[in-house]
Protein backbone atom coordinates (compact mmCIF):
# COMPACT_ATOMS: atom_id res chain seq x y z
CA UNK A 1 0.00 0.00 0.00
CA UNK A 2 1.37 3.35 -1.18
CA UNK A 3 1.70 5.95 1.67
CA UNK A 4 2.24 10.22 1.57
CA UNK A 5 5.67 11.36 1.83
CA UNK A 6 4.23 14.54 2.66
CA UNK A 7 1.47 13.71 5.26
CA UNK A 8 2.78 13.18 9.21
CA UNK A 9 0.92 10.05 10.43
CA UNK A 10 0.31 9.68 13.79
CA UNK A 11 2.05 6.57 15.61
CA UNK A 12 -1.43 5.95 17.77
CA UNK A 13 -3.65 5.03 14.68
CA UNK A 14 -4.69 2.50 12.46
CA UNK A 15 -4.05 2.90 8.94
CA UNK A 16 -7.22 1.82 6.43
CA UNK A 17 -6.82 -0.53 3.86
CA UNK A 18 -7.70 0.40 0.17
CA UNK A 19 -8.92 -3.39 -0.69
CA UNK A 20 -9.83 -5.30 2.12
CA UNK A 21 -9.85 -9.16 2.11
CA UNK A 22 -12.82 -10.27 3.32
CA UNK A 23 -16.40 -8.24 3.85
CA UNK A 24 -16.93 -8.22 7.18
CA UNK A 25 -20.66 -7.76 6.90
CA UNK A 26 -23.16 -10.76 5.49
CA UNK A 27 -25.32 -9.66 2.81
CA UNK A 28 -29.23 -9.60 3.43
CA UNK A 29 -31.24 -12.87 2.62
CA UNK A 30 -34.71 -13.02 1.18
CA UNK A 31 -36.89 -14.96 3.71
CA UNK A 32 -40.32 -16.24 2.16
CA UNK A 33 -43.59 -16.83 4.54
CA UNK A 34 -47.23 -17.73 4.01
CA UNK A 35 -49.49 -15.74 4.87
CA UNK A 36 -51.41 -15.72 8.37
CA UNK A 37 -54.70 -18.13 8.48
CA UNK A 38 -57.48 -17.02 9.75
CA UNK A 39 -58.24 -19.89 11.44
CA UNK A 40 -56.60 -20.68 15.27
CA UNK A 41 -54.15 -23.22 15.32
CA UNK A 42 -54.50 -25.59 18.61
CA UNK A 43 -51.19 -23.86 20.46
CA UNK A 44 -52.63 -20.71 19.62
CA UNK A 45 -56.22 -21.04 20.32
CA UNK A 46 -54.49 -23.02 23.74
CA UNK A 47 -53.05 -19.60 24.22
CA UNK A 48 -56.99 -18.11 23.85
CA UNK A 49 -57.73 -20.49 26.07
CA UNK A 50 -59.37 -19.69 29.58
CA UNK A 51 -57.41 -19.43 32.43
CA UNK A 52 -59.01 -22.48 34.39
CA UNK A 53 -57.39 -24.59 31.35
CA UNK A 54 -54.41 -22.97 31.03
CA UNK A 55 -53.29 -23.28 34.80
CA UNK A 56 -51.20 -26.77 34.43
CA UNK A 57 -49.45 -28.72 31.50
CA UNK A 58 -47.78 -31.81 31.59
CA UNK A 59 -44.44 -31.56 31.87
CA UNK A 60 -42.82 -33.26 29.21
CA UNK A 61 -39.23 -33.41 27.91
CA UNK A 62 -39.95 -35.37 24.79
CA UNK A 63 -42.71 -36.87 23.32
CA UNK A 64 -43.96 -40.21 25.29
CA UNK A 65 -44.72 -41.81 22.02
CA UNK A 66 -41.38 -42.86 20.07
CA UNK A 67 -41.02 -41.78 17.13
CA UNK A 68 -38.01 -41.51 13.90
CA UNK A 69 -40.57 -39.29 12.05
CA UNK A 70 -43.00 -36.54 12.16
CA UNK A 71 -46.36 -38.14 12.86
CA UNK A 72 -49.89 -37.20 13.08
CA UNK A 73 -49.50 -38.70 17.23
CA UNK A 74 -46.79 -36.78 17.92
CA UNK A 75 -47.15 -33.17 15.87
CA UNK A 76 -47.94 -31.50 19.03
CA UNK A 77 -46.37 -32.00 22.90
CA UNK A 78 -48.39 -33.70 25.43
CA UNK A 79 -50.13 -30.67 26.86
CA UNK A 80 -53.15 -30.17 28.84
CA UNK A 81 -54.11 -26.49 27.11
CA UNK A 82 -54.10 -28.52 23.93
CA UNK A 83 -55.97 -32.10 24.98
CA UNK A 84 -58.60 -29.35 26.17
CA UNK A 85 -59.07 -27.33 22.87
CA UNK A 86 -58.63 -29.85 20.54
CA UNK A 87 -61.31 -32.21 22.63
CA UNK A 88 -63.79 -29.55 22.04
CA UNK A 89 -63.58 -28.57 18.92
CA UNK A 90 -63.70 -32.70 18.30
CA UNK A 91 -67.37 -32.73 21.06
CA UNK A 92 -68.55 -29.95 18.18
CA UNK A 93 -67.72 -31.24 14.87
CA UNK A 94 -68.04 -35.10 15.51
CA UNK A 95 -71.89 -35.48 15.26
CA UNK A 96 -72.38 -36.32 11.64
CA UNK A 97 -70.04 -39.52 12.24
CA UNK A 98 -72.60 -40.40 15.20
CA UNK A 99 -75.50 -39.67 12.44
CA UNK A 100 -73.82 -41.93 10.09
CA UNK A 101 -73.27 -45.08 12.87
CA UNK A 102 -77.05 -44.56 13.94
CA UNK A 103 -78.00 -44.68 10.40
CA UNK A 104 -75.87 -48.13 9.95
CA UNK A 105 -77.24 -49.18 13.12
CA UNK A 106 -80.45 -49.22 12.59
CA UNK A 107 -80.08 -50.65 9.12
CA UNK A 108 -78.32 -53.71 10.81
CA UNK A 109 -80.68 -54.21 13.38
CA UNK A 110 -83.81 -54.09 11.22
CA UNK A 111 -84.75 -50.69 13.72
CA UNK A 112 -86.64 -48.81 10.73
CA UNK A 113 -88.85 -52.26 9.57
CA UNK A 114 -88.20 -55.23 6.99
CA UNK A 115 -88.63 -52.98 3.86
CA UNK A 116 -86.23 -50.64 5.00
CA UNK A 117 -83.21 -53.11 5.52
CA UNK A 118 -84.50 -55.03 2.76
CA UNK A 119 -83.84 -52.46 0.16
CA UNK A 120 -80.25 -52.01 1.32
CA UNK A 121 -79.67 -56.28 1.43
CA UNK A 122 -81.20 -56.05 -2.23
CA UNK A 123 -78.73 -53.38 -3.13
CA UNK A 124 -75.97 -55.33 -1.49
CA UNK A 125 -77.12 -58.52 -3.58
CA UNK A 126 -77.32 -56.53 -7.33
CA UNK A 127 -73.50 -54.68 -6.31
CA UNK A 128 -72.56 -58.58 -5.31
CA UNK A 129 -73.89 -60.07 -8.78
CA UNK A 130 -72.26 -57.23 -10.56
CA UNK A 131 -69.15 -55.69 -8.61
CA UNK A 132 -68.15 -53.78 -11.02
CA UNK A 133 -70.44 -51.68 -9.99
CA UNK A 134 -68.84 -50.74 -7.05
CA UNK A 135 -66.85 -48.14 -8.96
CA UNK A 136 -70.14 -46.18 -9.47
CA UNK A 137 -70.83 -46.04 -5.70
CA UNK A 138 -69.05 -43.12 -4.67
CA UNK A 139 -71.05 -41.15 -7.71
CA UNK A 140 -74.32 -42.37 -6.63
CA UNK A 141 -73.26 -41.03 -3.01
CA UNK A 142 -72.52 -37.33 -4.27
CA UNK A 143 -75.61 -37.01 -6.09
CA UNK A 144 -77.87 -38.43 -3.13
CA UNK A 145 -76.28 -35.71 -1.19
CA UNK A 146 -77.13 -33.16 -3.65
CA UNK A 147 -80.53 -34.63 -4.42
CA UNK A 148 -81.36 -34.60 -0.80
CA UNK A 149 -80.60 -31.20 -0.02
CA UNK A 150 -81.98 -29.78 -3.33
CA UNK A 151 -83.54 -26.31 -2.10
CA UNK A 152 -86.97 -26.96 -3.24
CA UNK A 153 -88.54 -22.70 -3.82
CA UNK A 154 -92.01 -22.31 -2.14
CA UNK A 155 -95.33 -21.41 -4.76
CA UNK A 156 -95.14 -17.84 -3.45
CA UNK A 157 -91.18 -17.51 -4.79
CA UNK A 158 -90.84 -16.58 -8.31
CA UNK A 159 -88.57 -19.73 -10.22
CA UNK A 160 -86.59 -16.54 -11.54
CA UNK A 161 -85.43 -15.33 -8.25
CA UNK A 162 -81.93 -16.33 -7.35
CA UNK A 163 -81.68 -16.92 -3.51
CA UNK A 164 -78.00 -17.08 -2.22
CA UNK A 165 -76.98 -20.15 -0.45
CA UNK A 166 -77.41 -20.70 2.51
CA UNK A 167 -74.84 -20.95 4.89
CA UNK A 168 -73.45 -23.89 6.39
CA UNK A 169 -74.96 -24.08 10.28
CA UNK A 170 -72.07 -23.61 12.42
CA UNK A 171 -70.59 -26.43 15.08
CA UNK A 172 -73.03 -26.64 17.99
CA UNK A 173 -71.96 -24.59 21.28
CA UNK A 174 -70.83 -25.98 24.37
CA UNK A 175 -73.64 -27.07 26.56
CA UNK A 176 -76.03 -27.30 24.04
CA UNK A 177 -78.16 -30.59 23.48
CA UNK A 178 -76.49 -31.72 20.04
CA UNK A 179 -72.85 -30.96 22.52
CA UNK A 180 -74.04 -33.13 25.08
CA UNK A 181 -75.90 -35.58 22.53
CA UNK A 182 -72.07 -36.08 20.99
CA UNK A 183 -70.83 -35.92 24.49
CA UNK A 184 -72.89 -39.04 25.43
CA UNK A 185 -72.14 -41.08 21.61
CA UNK A 186 -68.69 -40.32 22.84
CA UNK A 187 -69.24 -41.80 25.98
CA UNK A 188 -70.55 -44.58 25.26
CA UNK A 189 -68.56 -45.99 21.84
CA UNK A 190 -65.43 -45.68 24.14
CA UNK A 191 -67.16 -48.06 26.51
CA UNK A 192 -68.19 -50.49 23.38
CA UNK A 193 -64.12 -50.24 22.31
CA UNK A 194 -63.29 -51.10 25.33
CA UNK A 195 -65.66 -54.38 25.46
CA UNK A 196 -64.71 -55.53 22.00
CA UNK A 197 -60.67 -54.85 23.35
CA UNK A 198 -61.18 -57.06 26.73
CA UNK A 199 -63.24 -59.64 23.93
CA UNK A 200 -60.37 -60.11 21.68
CA UNK A 201 -57.77 -59.14 24.13
CA UNK A 202 -57.53 -63.25 25.64
CA UNK A 203 -56.90 -64.38 21.75
CA UNK A 204 -53.53 -62.12 21.60
CA UNK A 205 -51.25 -64.17 23.38
CA UNK A 206 -51.84 -66.87 21.20
CA UNK A 207 -50.54 -65.13 18.15
CA UNK A 208 -47.73 -63.32 19.49
CA UNK A 209 -45.64 -66.21 20.93
CA UNK A 210 -46.82 -65.64 24.21
CA UNK A 211 -48.96 -69.25 24.65
CA UNK A 212 -47.95 -72.58 24.12
CA UNK A 213 -50.71 -73.28 21.29
CA UNK A 214 -49.01 -70.53 19.35
CA UNK A 215 -47.09 -73.44 17.04
CA UNK A 216 -50.38 -74.94 16.55
CA UNK A 217 -52.32 -71.75 15.39
CA UNK A 218 -49.43 -71.25 12.78
CA UNK A 219 -49.56 -74.64 11.78
CA UNK A 220 -53.31 -74.57 10.64
CA UNK A 221 -52.80 -71.33 8.99
CA UNK A 222 -49.89 -72.55 6.32
CA UNK A 223 -51.93 -75.75 5.94
CA UNK A 224 -55.24 -73.99 4.98
CA UNK A 225 -53.03 -71.59 3.53
CA UNK A 226 -51.63 -74.42 0.93
CA UNK A 227 -54.90 -75.63 0.82
CA UNK A 228 -56.91 -73.28 -0.72
CA UNK A 229 -54.45 -72.52 -3.41
CA UNK A 230 -55.31 -74.77 -5.73
CA UNK A 231 -58.72 -74.11 -4.36
CA UNK A 232 -59.34 -70.40 -4.79
CA UNK A 233 -60.68 -71.62 -8.93
CA UNK A 234 -63.10 -73.04 -7.48
CA UNK A 235 -64.34 -70.98 -4.97
CA UNK A 236 -68.04 -69.05 -6.30
CA UNK A 237 -66.57 -65.02 -4.63
CA UNK A 238 -69.87 -63.50 -5.70
CA UNK A 239 -71.93 -66.17 -3.45
CA UNK A 240 -69.38 -66.24 -0.80
CA UNK A 241 -69.50 -62.31 -0.75
CA UNK A 242 -73.31 -62.40 -0.49
CA UNK A 243 -73.10 -65.30 2.39
CA UNK A 244 -70.95 -62.93 4.04
CA UNK A 245 -72.77 -59.53 3.84
CA UNK A 246 -76.16 -61.23 5.15
CA UNK A 247 -74.82 -63.00 7.60
CA UNK A 248 -74.97 -60.09 10.06
CA UNK A 249 -78.45 -59.16 8.93
CA UNK A 250 -79.76 -62.61 9.85
CA UNK A 251 -78.21 -62.90 12.80
CA UNK A 252 -79.54 -59.06 13.90
CA UNK A 253 -83.24 -60.15 13.16
CA UNK A 254 -85.56 -60.03 15.56
CA UNK A 255 -86.87 -63.49 14.92
CA UNK A 256 -83.70 -64.88 15.69
CA UNK A 257 -82.68 -62.80 18.89
CA UNK A 258 -86.43 -63.56 19.94
CA UNK A 259 -86.60 -67.33 19.15
CA UNK A 260 -83.80 -69.39 17.29
CA UNK A 261 -81.05 -67.89 19.51
CA UNK A 262 -82.56 -68.69 23.02
CA UNK A 263 -83.91 -72.08 21.82
CA UNK A 264 -80.72 -72.78 20.63
CA UNK A 265 -79.31 -71.65 23.92
CA UNK A 266 -82.00 -73.98 25.58
CA UNK A 267 -80.91 -77.03 23.26
CA UNK A 268 -77.60 -76.82 24.51
CA UNK A 269 -78.21 -75.94 28.12
CA UNK A 270 -80.24 -79.09 28.27
CA UNK A 271 -83.33 -77.04 29.76
CA UNK A 272 -85.87 -77.90 26.82
CA UNK A 273 -88.29 -79.74 29.18
CA UNK A 274 -91.13 -81.10 27.48
CA UNK A 275 -92.84 -82.36 31.07
CA UNK A 276 -92.90 -85.17 33.02
CA UNK A 277 -89.92 -86.60 35.60
CA UNK A 278 -88.24 -88.29 32.95
CA UNK A 279 -87.53 -85.10 31.03
CA UNK A 280 -86.79 -83.08 34.14
CA UNK A 281 -84.23 -85.27 34.99
CA UNK A 282 -82.73 -85.28 31.36
CA UNK A 283 -82.43 -81.61 31.45
CA UNK A 284 -80.64 -81.52 34.82
CA UNK A 285 -78.28 -84.24 33.44
CA UNK A 286 -77.38 -82.26 30.60
CA UNK A 287 -77.05 -78.79 32.39
CA UNK A 288 -74.50 -80.85 34.40
CA UNK A 289 -72.42 -81.97 31.48
CA UNK A 290 -72.57 -78.38 30.07
CA UNK A 291 -71.79 -77.06 33.22
CA UNK A 292 -68.88 -79.42 33.60
CA UNK A 293 -68.16 -78.82 29.79
CA UNK A 294 -67.84 -75.09 31.00
CA UNK A 295 -65.48 -75.86 34.12
CA UNK A 296 -63.26 -78.36 31.79
CA UNK A 297 -62.39 -75.18 29.56
CA UNK A 298 -61.79 -72.62 32.07
CA UNK A 299 -59.42 -74.71 33.58
CA UNK A 300 -57.57 -75.43 30.22
CA UNK A 301 -57.58 -71.52 29.46
CA UNK A 302 -56.21 -71.33 33.16
CA UNK A 303 -53.52 -73.61 32.60
CA UNK A 304 -52.70 -72.46 29.22
CA UNK A 305 -51.65 -68.80 31.12
CA UNK A 306 -49.60 -70.59 33.83
CA UNK A 307 -45.79 -69.80 34.04
CA UNK A 308 -42.74 -72.38 34.51
CA UNK A 309 -43.01 -71.82 37.84
CA UNK A 310 -46.42 -72.76 38.71
CA UNK A 311 -45.67 -76.51 36.61
CA UNK A 312 -43.01 -77.43 38.76
CA UNK A 313 -44.46 -76.33 41.98
CA UNK A 314 -47.47 -78.42 44.38
CA UNK A 315 -50.69 -76.93 43.36
CA UNK A 316 -54.08 -77.24 45.35
CA UNK A 317 -57.28 -75.45 45.62
CA UNK A 318 -58.61 -73.37 48.81
CA UNK A 319 -62.67 -72.73 48.91
CA UNK A 320 -64.68 -70.13 49.67
CA UNK A 321 -68.27 -69.73 50.28
CA UNK A 322 -70.40 -66.75 49.53
CA UNK A 323 -74.02 -66.24 51.22
CA UNK A 324 -77.24 -64.12 50.66
CA UNK A 325 -80.29 -63.78 51.51
CA UNK A 326 -83.62 -62.95 49.55
CA UNK A 327 -85.87 -60.47 50.72
CA UNK A 328 -89.15 -59.35 48.60
CA UNK A 329 -89.74 -56.29 47.45
CA UNK A 330 -90.92 -53.68 44.86
CA UNK A 331 -87.66 -54.47 42.62
CA UNK A 332 -88.35 -53.88 39.01
CA UNK A 333 -85.07 -56.03 38.21
CA UNK A 334 -85.45 -59.77 36.92
CA UNK A 335 -81.23 -60.29 36.73
CA UNK A 336 -81.21 -59.31 40.92
CA UNK A 337 -77.91 -58.31 40.13
CA UNK A 338 -76.59 -56.86 43.65
CA UNK A 339 -73.94 -54.22 45.01
CA UNK A 340 -72.65 -57.07 46.63
CA UNK A 341 -71.83 -59.04 43.28
CA UNK A 342 -70.08 -55.95 41.75
CA UNK A 343 -67.94 -55.35 44.85
CA UNK A 344 -67.11 -59.23 43.93
CA UNK A 345 -66.35 -58.30 40.39
CA UNK A 346 -63.51 -55.05 41.17
CA UNK A 347 -62.37 -58.05 43.84
CA UNK A 348 -61.95 -60.29 40.97
CA UNK A 349 -64.44 -62.42 41.19
CA UNK A 350 -66.45 -63.77 38.38
CA UNK A 351 -69.79 -63.75 39.25
CA UNK A 352 -71.48 -64.75 35.85
CA UNK A 353 -74.68 -63.09 34.05
CA UNK A 354 -76.66 -64.13 37.15
CA UNK A 355 -79.22 -65.81 35.17
CA UNK A 356 -79.97 -68.67 37.69
CA UNK A 357 -81.24 -65.66 39.84
CA UNK A 358 -84.20 -64.99 36.92
CA UNK A 359 -86.36 -67.69 38.02
CA UNK A 360 -88.49 -66.42 40.15
CA UNK A 361 -89.71 -63.36 37.58
CA UNK A 362 -89.67 -59.60 37.42
CA UNK A 363 -89.88 -57.41 40.64
CA UNK A 364 -90.12 -60.46 42.81
CA UNK A 365 -87.26 -59.30 45.20
CA UNK A 366 -83.65 -58.53 45.77
CA UNK A 367 -80.61 -60.99 46.44
CA UNK A 368 -78.10 -59.36 48.86
CA UNK A 369 -75.62 -60.00 51.92
CA UNK A 370 -77.15 -56.99 53.41
CA UNK A 371 -80.35 -59.00 53.85
CA UNK A 372 -78.66 -61.78 56.24
CA UNK A 373 -79.53 -61.97 59.89
CA UNK A 374 -77.62 -61.78 62.94
CA UNK A 375 -78.01 -65.06 63.24
CA UNK A 376 -77.24 -66.42 59.58
CA UNK A 377 -74.23 -67.11 58.36
CA UNK A 378 -71.14 -64.62 57.43
CA UNK A 379 -71.36 -62.83 54.19
CA UNK A 380 -68.20 -65.06 53.43
CA UNK A 381 -67.19 -67.91 55.14
CA UNK A 382 -64.04 -70.17 55.02
CA UNK A 383 -65.77 -73.83 55.26
CA UNK A 384 -68.12 -76.26 53.75
CA UNK A 385 -70.37 -76.12 57.24
CA UNK A 386 -70.80 -71.81 56.60
CA UNK A 387 -69.94 -71.06 60.13
CA UNK A 388 -66.22 -69.89 59.70
CA UNK A 389 -66.36 -66.42 58.82
CA UNK A 390 -63.12 -64.73 57.22
CA UNK A 391 -63.33 -61.86 59.42
CA UNK A 392 -65.89 -59.21 59.90
CA UNK A 393 -68.52 -57.65 56.59
CA UNK A 394 -66.00 -58.24 53.30
CA UNK A 395 -66.81 -55.63 50.58
CA UNK A 396 -64.36 -55.10 48.15
CA UNK A 397 -61.06 -56.57 49.34
CA UNK A 398 -60.76 -59.97 50.96
CA UNK A 399 -57.98 -60.83 53.39
CA UNK A 400 -57.56 -64.43 53.15
CA UNK A 401 -54.24 -65.79 54.50
CA UNK A 402 -52.15 -68.82 53.87
CA UNK A 403 -49.57 -70.63 55.38
CA UNK A 404 -46.56 -69.85 55.16
CA UNK A 405 -44.72 -70.78 51.19
CA UNK A 406 -48.13 -70.68 49.56
CA UNK A 407 -49.28 -68.23 47.53
CA UNK A 408 -52.03 -67.61 45.18
CA UNK A 409 -51.72 -68.41 41.29
CA UNK A 410 -51.33 -64.84 39.88
CA UNK A 411 -52.22 -65.60 36.64
CA UNK A 412 -55.82 -66.28 37.59
CA UNK A 413 -58.54 -65.67 40.24
CA UNK A 414 -61.63 -66.30 41.87
CA UNK A 415 -63.72 -69.13 39.38
CA UNK A 416 -67.26 -70.04 40.60
CA UNK A 417 -68.52 -73.46 40.72
CA UNK A 418 -71.13 -73.77 38.05
CA UNK A 419 -71.39 -77.71 38.64
CA UNK A 420 -72.62 -77.17 42.07
CA UNK A 421 -70.68 -80.65 42.71
CA UNK A 422 -70.32 -80.11 46.63
CA UNK A 423 -74.20 -80.30 47.24
CA UNK A 424 -75.47 -83.19 49.01
CA UNK A 425 -77.23 -85.88 46.88
CA UNK A 426 -80.29 -86.19 47.22
CA UNK A 427 -82.93 -89.19 45.73
CA UNK A 428 -84.48 -87.61 42.37
CA UNK A 429 -87.78 -89.07 43.12
CA UNK A 430 -87.93 -88.03 46.52
CA UNK A 431 -86.81 -84.28 44.89
CA UNK A 432 -89.39 -84.43 42.39
CA UNK A 433 -92.13 -85.45 44.31
CA UNK A 434 -91.50 -82.67 47.27
CA UNK A 435 -91.15 -80.24 44.62
CA UNK A 436 -93.84 -81.34 42.61
CA UNK A 437 -92.51 -79.87 39.86
CA UNK A 438 -89.86 -81.44 38.53
CA UNK A 439 -86.49 -79.59 39.49
CA UNK A 440 -83.34 -81.29 39.69
CA UNK A 441 -81.94 -80.72 43.16
CA UNK A 442 -78.26 -81.29 42.75
CA UNK A 443 -76.07 -79.43 41.22
CA UNK A 444 -76.06 -75.33 40.65
CA UNK A 445 -77.31 -72.84 38.10
CA UNK A 446 -75.71 -71.25 35.33
CA UNK A 447 -74.11 -69.07 38.09
CA UNK A 448 -73.03 -71.53 40.48
CA UNK A 449 -75.69 -70.73 42.58
CA UNK A 450 -77.40 -73.45 44.90
CA UNK A 451 -80.72 -72.26 46.54
CA UNK A 452 -81.99 -73.39 50.10
CA UNK A 453 -84.76 -72.59 52.28
CA UNK A 454 -85.13 -70.21 54.95
CA UNK A 455 -82.86 -72.31 57.75
CA UNK A 456 -79.90 -73.21 54.58
CA UNK A 457 -81.58 -76.54 54.23
CA UNK A 458 -83.53 -78.24 51.22
CA UNK A 459 -80.53 -77.44 48.66
CA UNK A 460 -81.99 -77.23 44.94
CA UNK A 461 -80.63 -75.74 41.66
CA UNK A 462 -84.31 -73.93 41.45
CA UNK A 463 -85.42 -72.54 44.03
CA UNK A 464 -89.01 -73.17 45.55
CA UNK A 465 -92.10 -70.84 44.71
CA UNK A 466 -92.79 -71.67 47.69
CA UNK A 467 -90.07 -70.29 49.63
CA UNK A 468 -90.89 -67.11 48.59
CA UNK A 469 -93.41 -66.53 51.97
CA UNK A 470 -91.19 -68.28 54.14
CA UNK A 471 -88.03 -66.65 52.88
CA UNK A 472 -84.72 -68.48 50.88
CA UNK A 473 -80.98 -68.24 51.05
CA UNK A 474 -78.70 -69.19 48.74
CA UNK A 475 -75.07 -70.07 48.65
CA UNK A 476 -72.44 -70.03 46.27
CA UNK A 477 -68.62 -71.85 45.91
CA UNK A 478 -65.50 -70.10 44.58
CA UNK A 479 -62.21 -71.76 44.47
CA UNK A 480 -58.37 -70.32 43.26
CA UNK A 481 -55.45 -72.48 42.86
CA UNK A 482 -52.38 -72.00 45.37
CA UNK A 483 -49.02 -73.17 44.34
CA UNK A 484 -45.91 -73.98 46.70
CA UNK A 485 -42.63 -71.31 46.83
CA UNK A 486 -40.03 -72.70 48.71
CA UNK A 487 -38.60 -68.89 48.14
CA UNK A 488 -41.35 -67.63 49.87
CA UNK A 489 -40.32 -69.49 53.16
CA UNK A 490 -36.30 -68.34 53.35
CA UNK A 491 -37.39 -64.49 52.17
CA UNK A 492 -39.42 -64.85 56.16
Amino acid sequence: MSTFDYVEIPPDVIRLQSSPASDPVRPFTKISTSLPSCSPTPAAAAAAAPPSARQTSIPTSASPRKSSTALLSTRDPLSIPITTVNFRRFVARVGPVFWLQDRVEEVLMWRCGWKYTGVWIASYAFLCYFPRMVLLVPHVILASIMLYTYPTPSPSESISTKNPPAAIAPPPSEESVDWQANLQAIQNLMGAYSDGYDLLSPLAPHLIHRSTHTSLVLTLNLLSFLFLLPVLPLIPLRLLFFVLGVSPFIWTHPVTQARILPLLKAAVNGCIVKGGNASATLAGMTSSKYANMKIKLRRWIDDDRLDDKHWGAEMREVELWENERWTPGPSSSSSFVTQDDLDAVRSGFDVGDGSGSALLGAGAGTWSKTNLRPADRAPWTRARDGWSGVGGEVSSNLTFSLALGWAFVETEGWRPDALGSWVSTVSVSNSCSASGNGDPVSGADDSGWVYTNDVWADPRRIPLEAWKASGMTRRRRWVRRVYFDPALIENA
